[in-house]
C-alpha cells in the first residue's frame, strides 16, 4: 500500500509533472492545488512523490515572477 502524503505537503504528480499542495483526499484520489492557488486536480496516490526543496523553490519563484508581471492576482 502506498503511503498517503499529509494534507499541506507538496508533491509532484508524476503523471503530468506538476507540483501541487495536498488539499485532501476524495475517494481513491489526492486533491492537489497548484502553488499559489488555482484549480485543483486529482492525482492517484501512487503517482505522487514528495517535492524536493529545489522544486518547491522553483515553483515559488515562477509564481512570484508571474505576480510581478500581473499574470495572477
Amino acid at each position: 500500500m502506498t503511503a498517503v502524503p499529509p494534507v499541506g505537503s507538496y508533491v509532484v504528480d508524476t503523471g503530468n509533472g506538476r507540483l501541487g499542495q495536498v488539499m485532501g483526499r476524495e475517494g481513491p484520489y489526492l486533491q492537489l492545488r497548484p502553488f499559489g492557488g488555482g484549480r485543483e486536480w486529482e492525482c492517484r496516490p501512487e503517482a505522487a512523490r514528495a517535492a524536493t526543496p529545489s522544486e518547491r523553490l522553483s515553483a515559488a519563484t515562477a509564481y512570484a515572477n508571474a505576480r510581478s508581471r500581473g499574470e495572477v492576482p
